[in-house]
């Protein structure tokens, strides 16, 4: 007992000296506290205190005269705000710190030194939304209660440059570059030049031409520079890489998790390899054009999505395409030959895809060399031609819009056809080093002058609550014949991404392509589409029983109201129904629980489902004919399909062909009664260029008529409020 008290003692004193070092922690070691604690930045702290976020600090630290903010959504934004900054680097030696806005805070952009410039380059997308990136820099500029570190909402003297970037087909055109000036000059903001507005329908890189030369005349007399202070300089260093280890050289994987094969998110960063469970044709076997339908297997993956998401499909290019510009640059031999990259300016130009890699890999996997080339680049590369002529006629595309527009952009030419045009060579043939001259280009220029290749969008046409593990893909094939001109007949030109997985829809059956001949007959039977290296990187998309897709899911805000007593009507001809057939079994899994619980007469309430769909032929190119009348079932009687076929009978009085809008036009009284007195959703997808444009004017006509009055003022103004209230929801593209 003496021992276990004594213990007790002992244990009872240690306690209270803890608790007494406890009491008093704060007195006792107060001495011995770190002083170096970080403390937050003030707000518009001049140096930010080493904030990652304060790009005035950035500025001033890396002497930039000039700011540039990008809002891009596809990259294409951020592809001309490097142009920009290349080129007053270039004209005048002035050096520019290119920033996603997304990164940076914008309370001390009333900081910016008076010398320096800032420079918007941002895109509109969807309903005249910002792109994602800029949603905070937009909102900042518009709202009047946020305050600037000079505590008001003003930027007076604040010298900026705006170009936007759009499509005219769509009613936003440019808003958000127009909203952004309106914002910078309602706050004592200068702009500098006029605002640059490109149009993706037209030409974006003329319209970008036509705009830059003006405001860089207006850029040096306000920054008070003189063109001819800055020079020619590279923006990467290739160097050939003699060893290195082979099993750490990126050879088309998309992310450093892809090569080392570890687990992690997949995202547009780090694509998920999808194995393709179904893959099947859905036009006509016999007929010219193919649409695919694609069942992805996300099971295990991670990746969740829902009706309306869009799936990006990240594609390689074409063999040909890869050989072409291979043998115009002199590298095929040394397409397998390991190179690093470095960037001479991270700030400025950041290598745009992973490496170590090979000069094959940068051409098939990492960069469009698809796309149709640019004017301005071409005068550039002139000056490394194979000969006198091929120098001149690079130069003359160069500095002759109307030439260049003839045979470059109308006839839809690639770099390498425009290099092997130049050089006297046949494009028609197989290129080989024989029958290709090759250009001494560093692959410097060409790592800085094609963009990065993007993933291909396509709505996703299923949903999660019938296909929880799969992602269906409905994709037109694209494929068309281009303009002729006096140096090239009409030729075939196929896109990227729907060829990319019509040769997977090929490889998965064992399907032999068929042949074709062109237009004019003028060339021999060649196969109907381009060939790509389908097996990925080291085998990595070829399994054991057929092929893998690397893809990603966008969030989309395209989707059904949660109540399904409240009418819908969904306006998608051709591929256009693609997400509405994911909207229809997003319904028909909740007929399916409802009627499981509450029985059929729990449907009775429910609202009214409208589909208008329009195709050419009904025995051609009616996508998902079997299904429809299943679904239009299993929701009693609710769904109703409207389907204007437009090659076949019946045709209007006159002639002519009955389209998507007359279906709407025929139903206009059960339309107008289920938006103006159910509160109900109108969906469109499909083109923007001439059905949504028709189908809107329709239902203003519609709405102006029920509502007593005209399409141009009572129905404008019904579509403006259905818009603002998201009942009247677009995805359409041109």
């Amino acid at each position: 007992m003496a021992g276990s008290s004594s213990s007790d003692v002992a244990i009872l004193g240690l306690g209270v000296i803890l608790a007494a070092l406890y009491l008093f922690k704060d007195s006792i070691f107060a001495a011995n506290k770190s002083n170096n604690v970080p403390v937050a930045p003030s707000k518009g702290s001049a140096n930010g205190g080493g904030n990652p976020r304060d790009f005035v600090a950035k500025m001033k630290e890396s002497k930039k005269r000039i700011v540039i903010f990008y809002g891009s959504q596809t990259g294409t934004a951020e592809e001309y705000a490097i142009r920009l900054a290349k080129e007053a680097k270039q004209k005048f030696g002035l050096a520019s710190l290119v920033c996603d806005p997304e990164e940076y805070d914008f309370e001390n952009l009333d900081q910016i030194p008076e010398d320096c410039a800032v420079i918007f380059v941002v895109a509109t997308y969807g309903e005249g939304e910002p792109t994602d990136n800029a949603v905070q820099l937009t909102q900042n500029l518009s709202e009047d209660s946020f305050e600037f570190s000079n505590g008001s909402h003003r930027l007076d003297g604040l010298k900026y440059v705006m170009f936007g970037l759009g499509n005219r087909t769509y009613e936003h055109y440019n808003a958000i570059a127009r909203k952004m000036d309106t914002d910078l000059e309602a706050m004592g903001a200068k702009r500098i030049g006029e605002r640059g507005e490109g149009d993706d329908d037209r030409s974006m890189e003329e319209d970008y031409l036509e705009w830059k030369d003006a405001m860089w005349e207006a850029f040096a007399r306000e920054m008070g520079v003189e063109e001819g202070q800055g020079g020619d300089s590279a923006d990467f260093v290739v160097t050939e890489l003699e060893s290195h280890p082979s099993e750490k050289v990126y050879l088309g994987e998309l992310s450093a998790r892809a090569l080392t094969k570890t687990k992690g998110i997949h995202d547009a960063k780090n694509p998920y390899p999808a194995p393709i469970s179904v893959a099947r044709e859905l036009f006509a076997l016999d007929g010219e054009r193919n649409c695919v339908h694609i069942e992805l297997n996300i099971e295990g993956s991670g990746i969740a999505y829902q009706h309306g998401d869009h799936v990006g499909v990240w594609p390689s290019n074409a063999d040909l395409e890869v050989d072409r510009l291979l043998c115009s640059l002199g590298l095929y031999e040394k397409r397998d030959t390991i190179i690093g990259i470095e960037s001479l300016d991270p700030a400025l130009a950041k290598v745009p895809f992973p490496v170590p890699t090979t000069y094959g890999t940068v051409l098939r996997h990492y960069i469009d060399i698809s796309a149709v080339i640019g004017r301005q680049i071409l005068g550039a590369l002139s000056k490394f031609a194979p000969s006198p002529e091929a120098d001149a006629f690079l130069k003359n595309l160069n500095t002759n819009k109307e030439d260049y527009g003839k045979l470059v952009s109308n006839g839809c030419l690639k770099l390498g056809e425009v290099l092997q045009l130049a050089a006297g060579n046949n494009i028609h043939v197989k290129p080989t080093p024989e029958n290709t001259a090759a250009w001494s280009i560093p692959f410097d220029i060409i790592v800085s002058s094609i963009p990065r290749l993007q993933p291909r969008f396509y709505s996703i046409s299923s949903s999660p609550k019938l296909y929880p593990g799969s992602i269906h893909v409905t994709a037109v094939v694209l494929k068309y014949q281009s303009s002729a001109s006096d140096h090239l007949p009409s030729k075939t030109v196929y896109g990227v991404g729907s060829n990319f997985l019509l040769n997977l829809k090929h490889a998965l059956h064992g399907d032999d392509a068929p042949l074709i001949a062109e237009a004019d007959n003028s060339l021999p039977a060649h196969v109907n589409s381009p060939t790509y290296a389908i097996d990925g990187p080291r085998g990595a998309y070829k399994g054991e029983t057929g092929y893998k897709v690397p893809i990603h899911v966008r969030r989309s805000t395209f989707r059904l109201p949660t109540n399904p007593k409240t009418p819908i009507i969904m306006i998608g001809p051709g591929t256009g129904v693609a997400p509405f057939r994911g909207f229809v079994q997003e319904r028909v899994a909740l007929a399916r629980r409802t009627v499981e619980k509450n029985g059929a007469e729990a449907l009775a309430d429910w609202g009214k489902i409208y589909l208008f769909y329009g195709c050419r032929k009904s025995t051609d190119d009616f996508l998902y004919r079997e299904e429809w009348p299943e679904y239009e079932k299993e929701l009693g009687g609710k769904f109703s399909m409207h389907c204007a076929v437009s090659r076949e009978p019946p045709f209007k009085p006159d002639g002519s062909k009955i389209y998507v809008q007359d279906l709407v036009w025929e139903q206009r009284d059960a339309l107008a009664d289920a938006i103006l007195k159910g509160k109900g959703y109108i969906y469109i997808c499909g083109d923007a260029k001439s059905m949504s444009k028709s189908v809107e004017d329709t239902l203003m006509r519609i709405f102006g008529e029920a509502k007593g009055g005209s399409a141009e003022v009572e129905g404008a103004a019904e579509m403006k409020l259905l818009k603002e209230r998201s009942r009247l929801m677009l995805d359409v593209w041109s």
